[in-house]
């Protein structure tokens, strides 16, 4: 290399020089580094800025800002582009200056001071930048309390409730063999929803037929000849379901007979009791007095339950009710009870009532609790969807079939068959 390869160096005295003098070199003082050309320089390609890095701190600033005399020492000095154009690695503007001196030292490498704060350039990138701090996830909102819903759809299951209840009274109070009728076919298309679902879920196949038939009879031979008539058409439905089953093949007989006397004494017979009630001279406010206080009964568990409920009744079975859904059941039946029989039977007390109210509150839940585990080993919701907001037929006789005989029981007990 010859010396044409360096700029020319400016005079001793001048402003920006950094040769040696006639004393000899400058202590400290870098010799000047090669100048390009200027075809050189233009081919140059500048690089984009890359914004300041994080400092470290330091002594070492004041230092390396004394080193560097201001103003541009080449003429094509860029101090945006990075790396150096002759390749040296180093920002534009660090042309000429010893490696150790970047780092504010004298000899050395940049490995020997890692620490070393570096200048303040915007063509600085450190190179042992500190990691940035994670940003620590926001939790999530909490969420809003929701409300409690009835799960069902209330205004349609009042309107089914009045409908039904202006149909009932209208014919309990006008012509006895009407409610007899309603009654009957309450108890048919209950069976069809069970053995429906019987066949659908579990692929039990209960003759329909003969318990369609049986029922009807078991409903109107109570009301006609008593509690022997009922006896008696429930040992002939069994026995035509048996013979009935026969004409298909014996794969599954057992199930489908079991479940076929099953359901005609879970549907029809309990409810032949209503139409025993029926037959006593003050028949039709029995039969009301039964019918109220098990609505009332449902009505305060499902009020009070939905209100104050929080200990779970029978998780396992009906997840729904609450033990202080019961509470609220045995009071407002004990009350209606206590109204009723003061009020609407010949001959009964108020204490009477209590004590009906009761049975009734108990014999209701242990219905609804009965029809619950039947559905959930079928694995549905409801047994049908004949009536909007309730369910099907079953679901509204859940809780009356097993109320029907304790009901007429404590009536004949307290004030005679009549």
């Amino acid at each position: 290399m010859n010396d044409s390869s360096w700029g020319a160096p400016p005079q001793a005295g001048q402003a920006g020089y950094w040769g040696p003098t006639e004393r000899g070199p400058v202590p400290g003082a870098a010799p000047a580094g090669p100048a390009y050309d200027a075809p050189e320089a233009q081919q140059t390609r500048p690089m984009p800025i890359v914004p300041d890095g994080p400092a470290y701190g330091g002594d070492q600033d004041d230092d390396r800002g004394a080193a560097r005399t201001g103003g541009p020492l080449f003429r094509d000095e860029d101090h945006g582009a990075f790396p150096g154009g002759d390749g040296s690695g180093f920002p534009s503007g660090d042309h000429g200056r010893f490696p150790d001196e970047r780092y504010g030292g004298r000899s050395g490498s940049p490995s020997a001071q890692p620490h070393a704060t570096p200048r303040h350039d915007s063509s600085y990138v450190p190179q042992n930048p500190e990691p940035m701090p994670e940003v620590q996830p926001q939790p999530a909102p909490a969420p809003a309390p929701q409300k409690k819903s009835a799960g069902r759809d209330l205004g349609a299951a009042i309107g089914v409730g009045v409908g039904l209840g202006v149909v009932i009274v209208a014919s309990l109070f006008v012509v006895k063999a009407v409610f007899v009728g309603v009654v009957a076919v309450a108890v048919v298309v209950g069976l069809w929803e069970l053995t429906s679902r019987l066949q659908e879920r579990k692929q039990i196949k209960a003759p329909l037929v003969p318990l369609a038939v049986g029922g009807a009879a078991m409903v109107v031979a109570g009301y006609v000849r008593g509690a022997e008539g009922a006896w008696v058409a429930m040992a002939l439905t069994a026995l035509a379901v048996l013979v009935w089953r026969m004409t298909e093949p014996p794969e599954g007989y057992l199930k489908d007979v079991t479940a076929g006397v099953f359901a005609a004494f879970y549907v029809p017979f309990l409810a032949t009791f209503v139409a025993l009630m029926l037959t006593a001279d003050d028949g039709p406010w029995r039969v009301l007095t039964f019918l109220l206080l098990t609505v009332v009964s449902d009505t305060g568990a499902y009020a009070v339950g939905w209100r104050f409920g929080t200990h779970k009744l029978a998780p396992r079975i009906s997840p729904g009710k609450t033990r202080e859904g019961l509470l609220g059941a045995v009071s407002f039946a004990m009350v209606a009870g206590a109204l009723c029989l003061q009020f609407l039977i010949d001959d009964g007390t108020w204490w009477q009532g209590l004590l009906l109210g009761l049975a009734v509150a108990a014999s209701a839940t242990l219905g609804d609790l009965g029809e619950s585990m039947i559905k959930r080993d079928l694995g549905i919701k409801d047994m049908g969807t004949l009536l909007p907001g309730h369910g099907g037929i079953m679901d509204r006789l859940d809780s009356l079939l097993p109320t029907a005989p304790v009901v007429w029981l404590l009536l004949v007990l307290f004030v005679g068959s009549g």
